[in-house]
C-alpha cells in the first residue's frame, strides 16, 4: 500500500464507523416506534372491544326500557 491511499483508507474507515452508529442508532428507534405501534393496537383493541360491549347492550329502538333511560321531551 502507497501513502497517497492511507489517508484515503483512513477516510473509508472513518466513514463506515459513522455509518455503523448510525445503523445502531435507527435500528433503535424503529425498534421503539414498533413497541409504541403495538402498545397502541392493545389499546385501540381494548377500546374497540368496550365500544362493541356497549353497543351491543343499548336497547333496542322502540323496545321499552326503562323510563328513567328515556330522555326528557325537551331535549
Amino acid at each position: 500500500m502507497t501513502r497517497s491511499t492511507d489517508p484515503q483508507l483512513v477516510e473509508l474507515q472513518t466513514q463506515f464507523a459513522f455509518q455503523e452508529d448510525l445503523l445502531r442508532e435507527l435500528n433503535e428507534v424503529i425498534v421503539r416506534q414498533q413497541q409504541q405501534i403495538d402498545a397502541l393496537e392493545r389499546e385501540l383493541n381494548m377500546h374497540r372491544d368496550k365500544l362493541v360491549h356497549i353497543l351491543d347492550n343499548l336497547p333496542e329502538k322502540g323496545a321499552t326500557g326503562n323510563p328513567l333511560d328515556e330522555r326528557p321531551p325537551h331535549y
